[in-house]
């Protein structure tokens, strides 16, 4: 195995903030994408404002796509930088 594989591949087993960080961005981005599709399909307006129940639904979900995206970017951030704390502490 290369030796830079092993290393992060050590580094990863044994830092918990990391995985924790890397857990809770797929679940977070998981979740906003699940509750964007849900809300969005729930909007219905009736009436006069009838046609713009679609097009207002495309917005609802692309702006909850928006956050999940979001949430994914900063928490691989946060998994980056505790991976680079905990690979100091643990290389010394």
């Amino acid at each position: 195995m290369h030796p830079l594989l092993e290393e992060f591949l050590l580094v990863l087993a044994r830092s918990r903030r990391t995985q924790w960080a890397l857990l809770l961005g797929v679940i977070g981005f998981t979740v906003t994408l699940l509750a964007g599709a849900y809300f969005s399909s729930q909007l219905v307006f009736s009436g006069l404002l009838a046609p713009m129940s679609e097009p207002m639904q495309r917005i609802v979900l692309l702006r909850c796509e928006i956050a999940a995206w979001g949430v994914l970017v900063s928490c691989l951030v946060l998994a980056a930088k505790s991976y680079a704390k905990d690979r100091k502490r643990l290389l010394r």
